[in-house]
């Protein structure tokens, strides 16, 4: 069983940064992908990013694309996601996940452990 606990949201201004980090435990994951997804009040689950197992390879939705950098850290079992350039459309409770396959994966059936998200809330 993985346990994953996002932290990092919060309040910010349009323009402004911002990191989330997903911390997992119960599990090494450098033999998984992982994932940021985002929902927003009324709309589906969304895809925002994912990152292959080693953290070689990188892919994210066209709406984050240039603003938004998935990393992660391995030996502390913690996939980051640092937001730049944040607009009020970016609002949403994100999520962290885990794949069940190594390379980058958009798709939510791919994913088999989620945190419990963590709420970022963008001003204009």
């Amino acid at each position: 069983q993985v346990q994953l606990v996002d932290t990092g949201g919060g309040l910010v201004q349009a323009g402004g940064s911002m990191r989330l980090s997903c911390a997992a435990a119960g599990r090494t994951l450098s033999s998984a992908a992982m994932g940021w997804f985002r929902q927003a009040p009324g709309k589906e689950r969304e895809f925002v990013a994912t990152i292959s197992g080693h953290g070689t390879s990188t892919y994210y939705a066209d709406s984050v694309k240039g603003r938004f950098t998935i990393s992660r850290d391995n030996a502390k079992n913690t996939v980051y996601l640092q937001m730049s350039s944040l607009k009020p459309d970016d609002t949403a409770v994100y999520y962290c996940a885990v794949a069940r396959v190594f390379f980058t994966t958009s798709r939510t059936e791919n994913y088999n452990y989620w945190g419990q998200g963590t709420q970022v809330t963008v001003s204009s």
